[in-house]
């Protein structure tokens, strides 16, 4: 059977990937850092016996040579995630995933190996705004939403030719890209790097755009992580969730499950070769009904607070347009997002939840990204 690499195969995503390719048969190594950030210093619990764990940084070229020693596909995965704090943690952010590609594709090209395949983790990030139809123009692709409609606590966006009304639409991977943060910056290089060295050198590459992915080991203990495990880490500590804007903004949540299954989809498929695809469920849910659910299956009396502030670096609509990938890798969500959340809360309902939101809220206002 092929040997696989998975980096960031510690994390959360990472590491259901490797439950699945354990159980394909698969010969699976991780390369992972322990982000101090996400494991708080300890190995998680759950990784898996059947795999092989080697611990370090992705920059440290000699250690990365000889993880790739008989490597075939590359499922990389490594990256610091928060929009937030890589406002203000621009180096980490940088020198962490775009450095860290980097020398990842350049030990794949420099040295004697079998790789034969990287399937790259991108990020709907990287559209900044969503796709919207206005009434007057058709489809249309605003960049940012009015520093002054901003203050005056106006969220919608208008078109940027008319300036009317508009609606938002699924966004699809031909959308122009507009990265309105740090992290999203890194996330588009990341994904343009992997592809422009597959290209020049004739090696498969497939990013997938990975929509809000939530589930079951997401950190319960990093402010900086998705927002359903921030919600639960407020919720469990009998707190509210803290909701930026007016919590209409709507995001497309999909269960980590089916983004694995897109994983496979694209090692399997040649089709998926040189391609981008969105992994998403294509349904727009909004961050207050998000936290409403969850209080709901938490039975808590508490209710969001709607901070009516805008936190640097958000967007306000953005959901997938998953025809391509259905298309042309035949895939198919599986968990809607009621059962998802479902799965989850009974997931954390024994897990450390460290509420840290307040002390990351107050270093964004410090830094002057909340208005």
């Amino acid at each position: 059977m092929m040997n696989v690499l998975v980096t960031g195969g510690c994390g959360f995503i990472g590491s259901h990937l490797v439950d699945r390719l354990v159980e394909l048969g698969f010969n699976v190594k991780v390369y992972d850092n322990l982000e101090p950030q996400v494991h708080l210093g300890k190995k998680p619990v759950y990784l898996n016996k059947e795999a092989e764990y080697i611990f370090g940084d992705l920059r440290d070229k000699e250690k990365l040579k000889k993880v790739l020693k008989k490597v075939e596909i590359i499922f990389h995965l490594a990256s610091q995630v928060g929009v937030g704090q890589s406002m203000y943690e621009i180096y980490k952010y940088v020198d962490h995933n775009c450095l860290g590609t980097a020398v990842l594709l350049e030990t794949v090209v420099n040295t004697k190996n079998k790789v034969k395949k990287i399937i790259v983790a991108s990020s709907m990030s990287i559209y900044g705004e969503g796709a919207y139809k206005c009434k007057n123009c058709g489809v249309v692709y605003p960049k940012f939403r009015c520093k002054e409609d901003l203050k005056n606590k106006i969220w919608e966006l208008k078109c940027p030719k008319c300036k009317r009304k508009i609606t938002p639409i699924p966004t699809s991977e031909e959308k122009p890209l507009n990265p309105t943060s740090i992290y999203a910056t890194t996330k588009r290089t990341q994904e343009e790097m992997c592809l422009e060295i597959g290209s020049a050198y004739k090696i498969p590459v497939v990013a997938l755009r990975y929509f809000n992915v939530y589930g079951e080991r997401q950190s319960l203990n990093n402010p900086y992580t998705g927002v359903c495990a921030i919600f639960i880490s407020r919720i469990k500590n009998n707190k509210p969730p803290l909701i930026f804007e007016d919590g209409k903004q709507t995001r497309d949540f999909i269960h980590v499950s089916d983004v694995v299954q897109a994983n496979i989809l694209a090692m399997e498929n040649k089709n998926a070769d040189f391609k981008i695809f969105n992994v998403g469920r294509g349904k727009a849910v909004s961050i207050l009904e998000v936290a409403n659910v969850l209080i709901s299956i938490y039975k808590k009396d508490i209710k969001p607070k709607i901070l009516n502030k805008y936190r640097a670096g958000d967007i306000r609509h953005c959901f997938a347009d998953v025809k391509k990938i259905k298309e042309e890798l035949g895939f198919s969500p599986k968990v809607d997002f009621e059962e998802g959340m479902r799965r989850l809360v009974l997931w954390s309902e024994d897990k450390e939840a460290k509420d840290l939101l307040d002390k990351a809220k107050k270093e964004l206002i410090r830094k002057k990204l909340i208005i």
